[in-house]
């Protein structure tokens, strides 16, 4: 592990040091700063100071891929996933959660996977119903989540049930959260069945490429965080006011799957320069608090 003074060289001394990955900086943190808790930038972009970790074990869940050291975020984060983790027993969905990667010690970018879960404030959940709460490191290595969507990606499985619609349901309607990200078959799964009352927590439901074994919750910027870039568009923005099962959903099963042919005209951005990925950002990208988490006890 890189120790703080020489971090602290990387990061403020000679330019030719300030240009190493960040993501290969906050990946070799093992533990949060010692600061107050405070998400900086953005998801996508930006670290966290005073992290906290979600025990690897409690009495309604298991953080998985413990290897990792991804299970820390911001302290709303983990009574979020503790409260959530009750409900999901409680609704019948095994005996509670098993929960994937939340964050880094520190936030930041990280060295594979993830383009977020930077700030502390996102988190994964499995579609498994956890038959155990009591497996080994290893054996958290090893296992894996369910496929609750079709391989074509156009339908659910039969893994999909009442309890998983519920579970969400449970989520979207908490009000730390800001959207849900799961795959577009689960999305219109939920909108067959959708009533006008359920317009307010279905449109935080979100679909997106991916996320067929688990589904990924984001949370608001908490109160006070005044680092917290809140995302936009806002879900109401996206859903127009409504619930988000309209023809912007079925664009996730039609054109997005079989794109339609180009006119053979090239595109206007095409000439664009590139934007960086998060692998790619250095400390420059990020906010310049987080050269400061970074060096911090």
């Amino acid at each position: 592990m890189l120790t703080r003074a020489v971090l602290l060289i990387l990061c403020l001394a000679a330019p030719a040091q300030a240009e190493k990955l960040a993501n290969k900086l906050f990946g070799a943190m093992a533990t949060p700063s010692r600061e107050d808790a405070m998400p900086i930038g953005s998801y996508a972009r930006g670290c966290a100071a005073g992290l906290v970790e979600l025990p690897e074990t409690g009495p309604t869940w298991q953080a998985m891929r413990l290897s990792r050291n991804r299970n820390w975020g911001h302290p709303v984060t983990i009574q979020f996933l503790m409260d959530l983790s009750q409900t999901a027993r409680d609704i019948g969905f095994g005996k509670g959660l098993y929960i994937g990667d939340i964050s880094q010690p520190r936030g930041g970018p990280m060295t594979s996977g993830h383009a977020s879960h930077q700030i502390g404030l996102d988190a994964d959940i499995w579609m498994l119903p956890p038959r155990s709460l009591s497996l080994t490191r290893e054996q958290r290595e090893e296992i894996s989540s369910i496929p609750v969507r079709s391989a074509d990606q156009r339908s659910v499985t039969g893994n999909w049930t009442g309890v998983h619609h519920r579970l969400l349901k449970a989520a979207a309607s908490d009000p730390r959260v800001d959207r849900i990200f799961v795959a577009a078959a689960v999305k219109i799964e939920m909108c067959r069945t959708a009533t006008a009352q359920d317009r307010k927590w279905l449109q935080k439901i979100r679909p997106v490429a991916g996320h067929d074994t688990h589904f990924h919750v984001r949370l608001k910027c908490p109160k006070g965080a005044r680092l917290c870039e809140t995302q936009t568009p806002t879900v109401v923005e996206l859903s127009k006011g409504g619930d988000g099962c309209d023809d912007t959903l079925m664009w996730w099963v039609t054109d997005y799957l079989n794109p339609p042919k180009s006119d053979g005209k090239k595109p206007k951005d095409e000439e664009a320069p590139r934007k960086k990925g998060p692998r790619e950002f250095t400390m420059a990208d990020l906010p310049k608090q987080c050269q400061a988490v970074l060096a911090a006890n």
